[in-house]
């Protein structure tokens, strides 16, 4: 997959994050929750920007980082979305867990083989 490939699933990834949002129901825990899943949703294709003009190695490999911590949270608050039962559509649910995890696992692949290419992590 390439950098833009990634990018344009983020960017779908957010916007579906954004369809949920609008779904939920809007009572306290409802509210709460779509303001913190838009934000940790939509953060990834922003972070990930960033780290495509990261400064070096090391600096691609936190900004990644902080996308990977972004996508778990957005991974638990979907869970928790579920398990309260605050949005009636849950085919969206499902979809963005499955997509969520898929992410996570690209993320942590991506790490992963940035570590083991730059020797000096090693050290």
């Amino acid at each position: 997959m390439t950098p833009k490939e990634l990018e344009d699933r983020l960017i779908q990834f957010a916007i579906g994050i954004i369809k949920l949002s609008e779904k939920l129901d809007l009572n306290i825990a409802g509210r709460r929750l779509a303001d913190q899943i838009v934000r940790s949703g939509s953060s990834v294709a922003l972070n990930y920007g960033e780290a495509q003009s990261a400064e070096s190695p090391r600096d691609f490999v936190h900004k990644m980082g902080i996308c990977l911590k972004e996508l778990r949270e957005t991974f638990i608050n979907l869970r928790i979305i579920d398990g309260a039962s605050l949005c009636p559509d849950t085919e969206i649910i499902a979809e963005l867990l499955q997509e969520n995890n898929e992410l996570i696992s690209i993320f942590v692949k991506s790490i992963e083989t940035s570590k083991k290419k730059h020797s000096d992590f090693n050290r």
